[in-house]
Order: structure tokens, then sequence, then C-alpha cells
């Protein structure tokens, strides 16, 4: 079996047929699975849909139950949560629908945890890290662009020469360096490459 496309999220089965992954979809499992859109609705009330997932959460005067469902809790619409909450040995605690986000100072609304700075997030040493609401990704480092190769996806260098995105005089030579490029003045010039005269 080979998938001259890959699959991101998923395994190839067949000639350019992936299997996609829990939570992912599209032909090479590139794609996140809104499973908020799917018929039956997957969360009696609010539903948020994650990277490969999704969470469901309660509307205010009701807690999330252990199978998902809804139930009504007079405590819980005291406390006023956020984002519904949930009863232990009688106490009252809110929740965050994701692990991205943790209770703010109140106790009662969810702040997002920024996993780039805390180091809680790791990404492989030519991507870096990007913060989002609950969550993050890996981007590729400036200078570097996600490219298909030989059976998975790389951050390649991206050739600043070819693709006329250099600022070079027009009386320089350009260079093109790992992650970014160096602008030589031609023979008879003089300057710092972006200047020739």
């Amino acid at each position: 079996a080979t998938c001259g496309q890959g699959c991101k999220y998923g395994e190839c089965m067949g000639p350019n047929k992936c299997k996609c992954f829990p939570g992912f979809t599209g032909k090479t499992c590139n794609q996140d699975l809104n499973e908020c859109g799917l018929k039956p609705r997957p969360c009696e009330h609010r539903c948020m849909n994650t990277h490969g997932s999704y969470k469901c959460y309660c509307l205010n005067g009701y807690m999330l139950m252990p199978d998902g469902t809804c139930a009504s809790s007079r405590t819980c619409a005291m406390v006023n949560c956020q984002y519904g909450c949930e009863e232990v040995k009688g106490q009252v605690q809110c929740l965050c629908p994701s692990g991205g986000l943790q209770l703010g100072p109140n106790g009662r609304t969810c702040i997002d945890i920024d996993e780039c700075s805390t180091g809680r997030a790791v990404c492989s040493y030519n991507r870096r890290c990007v913060n989002t609401f609950g969550s993050f990704y890996c981007k590729c480092q400036l200078g570097y662009e996600l490219k298909y190769t030989s059976g998975h996806y790389n951050c390649v260098d991206v050739n600043e020469c070819v693709t006329n995105t250099h600022r070079c005089n027009l009386h320089a030579e350009c260079l093109n360096t790992p992650g970014s490029f160096q602008c030589k003045c031609k023979q008879g010039y003089r300057g710092s490459g972006f200047d020739c005269a």
C-alpha cells in the first residue's frame, strides 16, 4: 500500500486509500473532523471542537455527568461556572472544556494555559510553538515551509532567491542560506547587498 500524498493523521490501507484516525477526515486525513456538526449531536447542551476530538459542556445550572449528559444542579447554578461544573463528594467544582485551559483565580472562568512559554509543548527542533486558546500547534520556523516529501510532512528551507521573496539590490546577488538568505553586491559595486553603489 502506497499513498502518494501520505496520510497525515491516519494509515495507508491501499493504493492512495487512507484510514483516518478518529477525529480526522479528508483524502489524506489532514483535516480535523468537526464532531460538533455531526448528526446526532454528540453533546446534549454545548459542544466545543478540539484538534482531533471534542468536549461537551453544560449550560448554567446543569452539571456534566460521566456519560456526557447534562443533569440539573441547583448548587451548580449558584456557583455560576463559565463552562458547567461537577459535584464531587458534595463539593461543587467548575470545569474547563480543554486540558489547555485552567480555572482562573475566581474559580469560575477558564483562562488559557500558554503551553509554549510553560514548556508543556514539545515541538521538533525545526518547528516553533504557536499558542492558541485552549491548545497550541507546531509551525515551521521562519524561512521554512511545510512540504510533503518522501512519505511524510517536513519543514523544508524556502529558497528566497528562487521564490523572489528576497530584498536584494538590483546590483546584488542573492545567496540562499538555511532558513534565510544573504545579499552580496556584484563586482564593481559596494554596499550591504540591500544597498549597492
